[in-house]
């Protein structure tokens, strides 16, 4: 089997977590490759993603690593004999392996939570929206049909048959800034609502008195796993977006989203009637901004 030479996110995590859990036990690539019949180098392959490993091969590692069976263990399993095919592999042609990858990270996540300084979210954007930022690219007309269509389609995890948790931080600024027509973002103000009345999406604003704040820094979601050690974050960036696995920085991404949201403006509630609004809310902001449009 020749090794891959352009692994996805979940295969190279899969391949980083076995080797967590090997270093763990204190055995040697050697030791290792005895359990496959195979050698040192089909070991280092599978820890970098490159190779697969068989499901029995897989059972046999982990159950010889220590690796107790419970969510851990069959995330580790699940994720060696998830294909990776879904509907992001229309756009393989059109878009970068780090958002496809973060399509597929949504469609398996446990629970997501997003913070943006700067933008909506593409989650929760709408198709006009998401075009005049996408227009701002040096693109094509087609490329951004593409962009935009396959960030829509990333929306579906909101409403499918078993949505995913989705709790998202705003700023006010993202809010205010101007994207599109006025026109565009009344539309996008009332969309975040929308999305806001589905029972499992948390929205909240944070406002411009809340001060400055450590997240400001930049974008980022967190994927919650099956298991606490297969949490990952997403860290948008302008030129390279990437993905981090490493516990002691998720645990400090989470600890920040904790505060973010303990700063921030009450959920949106828009079951609730205006006069029972006895403190300043995000949905009191987000209509108070849609007035002044």
């Amino acid at each position: 089997m020749a090794a891959r030479t352009s692994p996805s996110e979940r295969q190279r995590r899969l391949g980083a977590e076995l080797r967590k859990l090997r270093k763990r036990a204190g055995l040697s690539g050697d030791a290792a490759g005895a359990l496959l019949d195979a050698d040192r180098t089909r070991i280092s392959h599978i820890e970098a993603g490159r190779m697969d490993v068989p499901r029995n091969g897989l059972y046999r590692l982990l159950r010889s690593y220590g690796c107790p069976e419970g969510p851990l263990f069959d995330g580790l399993m699940d994720m060696a004999h998830d294909r990776g095919k879904g509907w992001w592999n229309e756009y393989d042609a059109d878009m970068c392996r780090s958002l496809l990858d973060l399509a597929e990270a949504e469609e398996r996540a446990a629970g997501i939570r997003v913070h943006d300084p700067a933008l909506v979210p593409g989650m929760l954007q709408t198709r006009e929206y998401a075009e005049a930022i996408i227009e701002t690219l040096p693109t094509g007309d087609e490329t951004v049909e593409r962009s935009v269509q396959f960030r829509l389609d990333r929306q579906r995890v909101l409403t499918r048959e078993n949505p995913v948790p989705y709790h998202v931080i705003l700023s006010e600024s993202a809010l205010r800034l101007r994207i599109g027509s006025e026109r565009v973002m009344r539309r996008q103000l009332l969309r975040v609502i929308e999305v806001a009345r589905l029972p499992h999406v948390t929205v909240q604003v944070f406002p411009f008195t809340a001060g400055a704040h450590s997240a400001f820094a930049g974008p980022f979601i967190l994927l919650s796993g099956p298991a606490p050690e297969l949490d990952t974050v997403y860290l948008d960036r302008p030129v390279e977006s990437t993905f981090d696995g490493d516990s002691e920085r998720i645990a400090e991404y989470g600890k920040m989203f904790e505060r973010l949201s303990a700063l921030a403006l009450p959920s949106v509630d828009p079951e609730a009637a205006p006069e029972t609004h006895e403190v300043r809310d995000s949905l009191g902001l987000i209509q108070h901004l849609m007035y002044e449009l």
